[in-house]
């Protein structure tokens, strides 16, 4: 007898899991998009006090001075002579995008000044310094 078409009961028996794989990954997807993902600069800095702060929920650069004054960007620290090319790599994967510059309490004003104005002349015209509320 020839067994070309199968038994009823082999064919209950066999599950499909095609309509499962695919609300998985359906789920996946949605949970991928959905998800914030929250940039670090990959320094921890101490912030001034301010009583003028605003908040600003959309910036898409940071960038990290320390109390020794090392600039870092990105989880990776950055030699002050190459601060405007690494915001210009950052800028081409979001060009409207804005930088807020994290400076530590101890660190010199002269490299806030310096990456603001490397921020400047990579073209972003919207920088702003993070502080802590009062």
């Amino acid at each position: 007898m020839s067994r070309k078409n199968p038994r009823p009961e082999e064919e209950a028996q066999a599950i499909d899991l095609t309509p499962m794989l695919d609300v998985v990954f359906i789920m996946l997807i949605f949970f991928i998009v959905t998800a914030t993902f929250i940039k670090e600069t990959g320094k921890e800095v101490s912030r001034p006090d301010a009583n003028t702060a605003e908040d600003k929920p959309n910036a898409s650069i940071l960038i990290a001075i320390g109390p020794d004054n090392e600039i870092w960007m990105d989880k990776k620290e950055i030699d002050p002579r190459n601060v405007r090319q690494a915001i210009e790599r950052m800028r081409a994967d979001n060009p409207k995008g804005s930088v807020s510059i994290q400076a530590d309490k101890e660190s010199d004003l002269k490299f806030v000044v310096d990456v603001a104005n490397a921020a400047r002349k990579a073209g972003v015209t919207d920088i702003s310094v993070s502080t802590e509320k009062n």
